[in-house]
């Protein structure tokens, strides 16, 4: 029996390389929803060029599918092309939505509130679980992943551009969730269990902008790429 199709909100990042690992266990993934803004050509939030997406996708044997978004798009905006492209899903025969939400209820409630309007069901694999533990987990199973974006309000410039370890964690101020699941820290997964190969970059200028540092990860072919 062919098992249901679902599609996932991707980042590129820790939370959801976990979801997608979870979901792979019931689920055939149709596709990785990512959020693009334009004219920068990189994830929204985490500043990561598509490229790189485009690459992590392709070893981890799935199929972007990308929004675009304008800098400073409104709400109002995003719902009206986010609701479009969920249309075209349905359309295609999908159901679920999945997010890999820890415990922020406000934006799990927003998610399912958009998608039943349009009789869709939200998948929150990761929900519930220990920041912590998850983190852990992802450490163990051999996943490797930098930080791209930190929030200036919680950190400051040594944290973006580092290797997410368990050196890192025990940096991290207490009141700093490990999973940055406040919006403290983005991450880029580039290798791990579920990859064929890692994604190959590296790293570029560290910036500030809008009250978050970012650091560049450039694609990269040569001995010295991380």
């Amino acid at each position: 029996m062919a098992r249901e199709r679902i599609v996932l909100l991707w980042s590129g990042g820790k939370d959801s390389t976990l979801s997608l690992m979870y979901l792979r266990e019931r689920y055939e993934i149709y596709g990785l929803l990512t959020t693009f803004t334009e004219g920068y050509d990189r994830v929204t939030m985490h500043g990561v060029r598509r490229q790189l997406l485009e690459a992590q996708t392709h070893t981890l044997g799935e199929r972007l599918l990308s929004m675009t978004i304008r800098p400073c798009c409104s709400n109002a905006e995003y719902d009206a092309q986010m609701r479009a492209i969920l249309l075209e899903l349905k359309s295609r025969g999908i159901t679920k939505i999945a997010s890999g939400d820890i415990f922020l209820e406000d934006v799990r409630r927003y998610r399912q509130e958009r998608l039943s309007e349009l009789g869709l069901e939200l998948l929150t694999p990761l929900w519930g679980r220990d920041s912590r533990a998850l983190i852990e987990e992802f450490l163990e199973l051999g996943f490797r992943a930098i930080t791209v974006c930190v929030s200036a309000r919680w950190l400051d410039e040594r944290f973006v551009g580092q290797e997410l370890t368990q050196e890192f964690l025990h940096k991290l101020p207490s009141s700093v969730d490990p999973c940055g699941e406040n919006g403290e820290f983005h991450s880029f997964v580039y290798d791990g269990p579920l990859f064929r190969h890692p994604v190959r970059f590296r790293l570029g200028e560290k910036i500030l902008r809008d009250e978050h540092y970012y650091c560049d990860l450039i694609p990269f072919q040569g001995d010295d790429a991380l």
